[in-house]
């Protein structure tokens, strides 16, 4: 029985919640969602790539929900909110999501960063559960993602500049602030997936082989964690994806588009987080 005919398992064992807790990461090698549902999202993605301009980079497709509606068919699933739900709670918020493509023969570092770097000042707590989904074979030969785990207690290293002609970020951790012998590969074939702590460093080498390699990122946090509107408002919208809100935010709406704050993203450098 392949990956894509195995019955879905929803939610997360007790024993899974616990390696994550203590770990800050946990692959799941179940697929996570059904066959016909994941293969439609994979010819989505397929879609979407076609009509990317051939002077964008695919690495880091931003936010694309914020004018791809049907995308909420995946990201409000109940495959994916089970799954998350007991990390964070049955109230729950989309934060973000990306498509983190790396092209066959080019594509490029994913720099060692923790996510909570990015989001400094935008929520509290720092409470964020990524959900990443295989599209392609995630491999070692095509640049997978790597964790390092137990890291998730700090999430605010000091960083340094890199060459952004070949990183996805302009900026990476120190290297005196990690140890890289302890990296775990997050091997995963399309419909499997991994979820992270937003506060645990991870990054990815470049993609050299001549395998593409696509994951889906979709990111969720508690609905009792405040956002600081003043700060994300011009160029983000959070989304009450179940349960309701337990801190007084402004929530998006998933039937309205928006185009604006995807060109604010753009222009001013906020895409990637």
């Amino acid at each position: 029985m392949s990956l894509l005919e195995t019955p879905v398992r929803h939610g997360m064992r007790e024993d899974e919640l616990k390696y994550y807790q203590h770990e800050g990461y946990l692959i799941r090698r179940e697929p996570l969602f059904p066959a016909e549902k994941f293969q439609r999202l994979a010819k989505h993605f397929d879609e979407k790539l076609t009509r990317l301009p051939a002077t964008v980079r695919p690495e880091s497709m931003d936010v694309p929900h914020f004018t791809d509606l049907k995308l909420f068919e995946w990201l409000f699933s109940d495959e994916v909110l089970d799954l998350v739900e007991p990390i964070i709670g049955p109230d729950i918020v989309l934060f973000s999501s990306h498509f983190i493509c790396k092209p066959k023969g080019n594509g490029k570092k994913v720099p060692w960063h923790e996510d909570s770097f990015y989001w400094k000042g935008q929520m509290d707590p720092m409470e964020v559960a990524t959900v990443w989904l295989a599209i392609d074979p995630s491999t070692k030969e095509n640049g997978c993602m790597y964790v390092i785990p137990r890291t998730q207690d700090n999430g605010y290293s000091q960083y340094e500049n890199v060459d952004p002609e070949k990183h996805v970020f302009p900026t990476e951790i120190k290297k005196f602030q990690f140890d890289e012998s302890k990296k775990v590969a997050i091997e995963l074939q399309p419909n499997q997936c991994s979820i992270h702590d937003g506060r645990l460093i991870h990054g990815s080498p470049p993609n050299t082989s001549q395998i593409r390699r696509c994951g889906y990122t979709m990111r969720y946090t508690s609905a009792r964690v405040k956002f600081n509107q003043e700060m994300i408002g011009p160029y983000h919208e959070i989304y009450l994806a179940r349960g309701k809100d337990q801190a007084g935010n402004r929530y998006g709406d998933p039937a309205r588009s928006y185009p604006e704050k995807a060109r604010y993203r753009e222009e001013n450098k906020k895409s990637g987080h």
